[in-house]
């Protein structure tokens, strides 16, 4: 009888994780690391030149602390994040959970009208902001009830505005070591984290102290790190959840952060070259920008994370960089869930997201709940261990993806009889556009927002570089013609409303009626059908031409 050696593996990391005792809060893990590895630099912002050793960062978070709390955040206190990526991030991160408040990450491209939503349903009470979003929360037409100009901390200018606070200042002002006047739990919620879901506006997943330090737990032994392999590659924004487990992955391991300041294709592979980094998140387009060359064995690299690569491209990324290559499932509400292991060579080029990881409980289950038999195709449930405590405020939301314990993800998935698992689509009606998750109803709202528009639909269309695109279609009102909204307009309009991330990349004009379901719902399929390429028939925004 063959040995599944990825199963084995996969038994193997079970046991050692659930032997393990992990830190009990984010503030608690930071002081041990900083006790025991000192002065080695845990970050290095390397288009600024910004190092922190451990002990900076321990201390930094410290005195940041003291003066927060001396301003009036207290335990439970949110507090909006608004900062690139700078060091100030995980000083501001860590600092908030050494209070036992809970930190609120936002998008620094918001505009000013999804700024003052985020702010106010998370019920922000205080904001750090860096200073060059200062015009964005100006065009706030109101500053949400429990927020006001003398709680807004600022980050980056000489000076705060008046009435506003220094971020700067209130770090050198902190003092001594920071003893938390109330205690802070491993169940203490730590961040508001928004994401659109599965559907609809975005929703704040309440995660706790625990869904932090065991994700970062999760990373480290599904990756298989072996040796002295141990600094990362962040290159997204930290205000999304990847960068904040990457930093707290290379804390775990005893190694640096190296952190880009903003994504680029173009100097992806000279980040890789000039730095020891060792593991990375590696978009399947920077491949494809790295000619065969004989320094190809050069970089340090030795793992990378991929999703829903081609099978040649997994091959090929091994093969000439020499690392190892392997995907897992895992989401903003549930953290972790699946990985492949190392030893899984068998499964590894295939699109499976592996076995189930510890503290993890998958099911696949129909439309009324029931499991199916393997290799049949149904909804992935989870459970766990310090997954999301719900979201915040979203009652309907909860009840639609709680059933008892178990998380309904949205996606669909089977299993086959080795118990690996694949992912086979998506449920609701999301757009995944460069790791970022579109909700269309978000888009289709901007969109009937312009005068003439009478309906609009939002598709996705595949894109080998952002992996989707969005396309508009928009129906207009009677007797209004296509030049009267033209593309311009259109993109214009939703500038002023959604990030630019969120943007259509392609707008068609629907003639005639939408095709309907039964319930006179869009079909969204129906249209997509209709085109063999999607793009045919609409202006094209990035290359300014009609296909």
């Amino acid at each position: 009888m063959t040995v599944d050696l990825g199963r084995a593996e996969a038994d193997a990391v079970r046991s050692r994780v659930e032997a393990e005792i992990l830190p009990r809060t984010l503030g608690e893990f930071v002081r041990e690391r900083a006790q025991t590895l000192g002065s080695a630099t845990v970050g290095h912002w390397f288009d600024t030149g910004e190092q922190l050793t451990y002990r900076d960062l321990d201390e930094a978070a410290d005195r940041l602390a003291a003066s927060l709390l001396r301003v009036g955040v207290r335990k439970g206190t949110h507090v909006a994040v608004a900062l690139p990526n700078i060091a100030a991030y995980p000083i501001s991160w860590i600092a908030i959970a050494r209070i036992g408040a809970v930190m609120v990450p936002v998008n620094t491209t918001y505009t000013g009208e999804e700024l003052q939503f985020i702010l106010g349903d998370s019920d922000a009470q205080f904001c750090i902001v860096n200073a060059g979003m200062l015009d964005q929360f100006a065009s706030i037409s109101e500053l949400p009830a429990l927020l006001s100009l003398d709680r807004i901390i600022v980050h980056g200018a000489e000076t705060a505005p008046d009435g506003m606070l220094s971020w700067s200042a209130l770090l050198e002002a902190g003092e001594g070591a920071f003893d938390p006047p109330v205690d802070v739990e491993p169940s203490d919620l730590l961040n508001l984290q928004y994401t659109s879901g599965t559907t609809g506006f975005p929703k704040g997943c309440m995660l706790t102290h625990d869904y932090w330090m065991l994700i970062a737990c999760h990373v480290e032994y599904q990756i298989g790190f072996e040796g002295d392999a141990c600094n990362v590659l962040i290159w997204q924004p930290f205000f999304y959840m990847d960068p904040m487990w990457q930093f707290l992955l290379a804390m775990r391991r005893g190694g640096t952060a190296y952190v880009a300041g903003r994504m680029s294709l173009s100097r992806f592979h000279d980040w890789l070259r000039d730095y020891p980094i060792h593991y990375c998140i590696y978009p399947e387009p920077a491949l494809k920008q790295l000619e065969p060359s004989p320094r190809d064995r050069e970089y340090a690299l030795r793992y990378i994370s991929v999703f829903s690569w081609r099978e040649e491209a997994r091959r090929e990324v091994e093969d000439r960089l020499g690392v190892v290559a392997r995907e897992c499932f895992g989401m903003t509400e549930v953290g972790m869930a699946t990985f492949v292991p190392q030893s899984a060579t068998h499964i590894a080029y295939q699109r499976s997201c592996g076995v189930v990881l510890p503290y993890r409980e998958l099911r696949v289950v129909d439309g009324e709940g029931r499991d199916v038999p393997e290799g049949e195709v149904g909804e992935l449930w989870i459970a766990g261990r310090a997954i999301l405590l719900g979201y915040y405020k979203r009652p309907q939301a909860n009840a639609e993806t709680f059933t008892g314990r178990w998380f309904h993800s949205g996606d669909l998935c089977r299993r086959d009889a080795q118990g690996y698992y694949y992912i086979v689509g998506r449920i609701k009606d999301m757009i995944k556009r460069s790791g970022e998750n579109i909700a269309a109803i978000e888009v289709e709202a901007a969109l009937r927002a312009i005068p003439d528009v009478e309906e609009a639909a939002v598709v996705a269309v595949p894109d080998p570089l952002r992996r989707e695109e969005v396309k508009a279609y928009l129906k207009l009102r009677e007797g209004v013609a296509p030049d009267q909204v033209p593309p311009e307009m259109v993109i214009e309009h939703c500038r002023t409303r959604l990030a630019a991330f969120k943007l259509p990349r392609y707008v068609a004009y629907q003639d005639g009626d939408f095709p309907r379901t039964g319930s006179r719902k869009i079909a969204k399929q129906v249209l997509k059908d209709q085109l063999q390429d999607l793009r045919i028939g609409s202006y094209d925004f990035q290359d300014k031409l009609w296909r």
